[in-house]
């Protein structure tokens, strides 16, 4: 009796023993493991879902634009008329600044001496401005030279032939040095040529140049201006667009925030539309504005044969094709947010 209640004790408390075994704080933390990879396979989902409404909605809104062709034309055909003439000012610019690049290092300085100056010291007048730091070259026109060289362009021999005595002065012609060439330094450098004794006048060839370059300036403002306003435009016609779009579908969005549509889920269709009206504007400016200058090309190719000159007209690069198509892209899309929310928060189910 006593070994069989021993033994019924012993056996009685080896279960207790492992229950109190398995009774670990090992399975908590598995718990948690477990809650943990719950939580992050419901955010993945909502991602894939997110990005997956994204794609239908951004095709659907796309198929409704081509289900209209003509509209969809004839919007966009608007927007790349606002697109394509300041991106035509900028290539012009573009091509302007092409043209003068090549001449900026032609900068002339003409410094015509007084009659009472000989040959011989005008030659060591020229030595001594030769030997300058500040001065690359110097060449040195005589009276009789000029007076030839006219004669062979001008083609007025004849009348040359009457004058008593040669009325053309000697000239020295002088080239800045490249690290010279900055325009001050030129102002400068003829601020002390004119006060040289045998200097009568002192004339910068590229005076022209630096008024073309004010000018550049001036006309590349005008475009940054007339840039904003049209961009203003492209909002507008955009905005416009898409208001009348959420009329159309009024009954429809009604009936969507009847069964729970938030405002945010009514209104990404709307958003694509305005990108996709965008986007195709800048599509099509860019179109319109590779044709133009293709029309162009050949009679400015041979006006600059005509100048022995290989010029040829610039276009837009890749990266301003990209600037420009993300531009009309990004001004669709920011006209449409404008207006959306406006309109779908006065659009509310009774």
């Amino acid at each position: 009796m006593s070994k069989s209640k021993q033994k019924g004790s012993g056996a009685s408390k080896l279960p207790k023993r492992r229950l109190g075994q398995l009774q670990t704080p090992a399975k908590p933390s598995r718990r948690e493991l477990s809650g943990a990879k719950t939580h992050r396979t419901r955010f993945s989902d909502q991602w894939q879902s997110y990005r997956s409404h994204h794609r239908q909605v951004a095709g659907e809104s796309l198929r409704r634009l081509l289900k209209r062709p003509l509209a969809t034309l004839m919007t966009t055909l608007v927007i790349a008329i606002a697109m394509v003439l300041p991106a035509g000012l900028y290539v012009g610019l573009n091509n302007v600044e092409a043209v003068s690049q090549g001449w900026d290092g032609a900068a002339r300085l003409s410094v015509f001496l007084k009659f009472s100056v000989s040959d011989q010291d005008a030659q060591k007048l020229r030595q001594q401005l030769a030997d300058r730091k500040d001065i690359a070259s110097a060449e040195y026109i005589s009276p009789s030279e000029a007076l030839e060289e006219f004669r062979r362009r001008s083609g007025f021999g004849d009348v040359l032939d009457q004058l008593d005595s040669n009325p053309l002065p000697g000239v020295l012609v002088l080239s800045p040095a490249a690290d010279n060439s900055s325009p001050e330094k030129i102002e400068a450098l003829r601020d002390q040529l004119n006060a040289l004794p045998q200097a009568d006048l002192v004339k910068l060839d590229m005076e022209w140049l630096q008024r073309l370059n004010r000018i550049t300036d001036i006309s590349r403002r005008l475009t940054l201006a007339l840039a904003a306003m049209l961009a203003a435009g492209v909002l507008l016609i955009v905005g416009n667009t898409i208001k009348l779009a959420i009329e159309n579908r009024r009954d429809e969005i009604l009936v969507v925030k009847l069964v729970g549509g938030t405002n945010a889920f009514v209104r990404r269709p709307f958003l694509y539309m305005g990108f996709w009206y965008g986007l195709f504007g800048g599509l099509l400016a860019w179109l319109l504005l590779a044709s133009s200058l293709l029309w162009l090309s050949g009679p400015v190719k041979e006006l600059a044969g005509l100048y022995n000159s290989s010029f040829s007209l610039l276009g837009l690069g890749i990266l301003d094709s990209l600037i420009m198509w993300a531009s009309a892209a990004g001004l669709g899309l920011l006209g449409a947010l404008l207006v959306v929310g406006r309109e779908l928060r006065a659009i509310e189910p009774k």
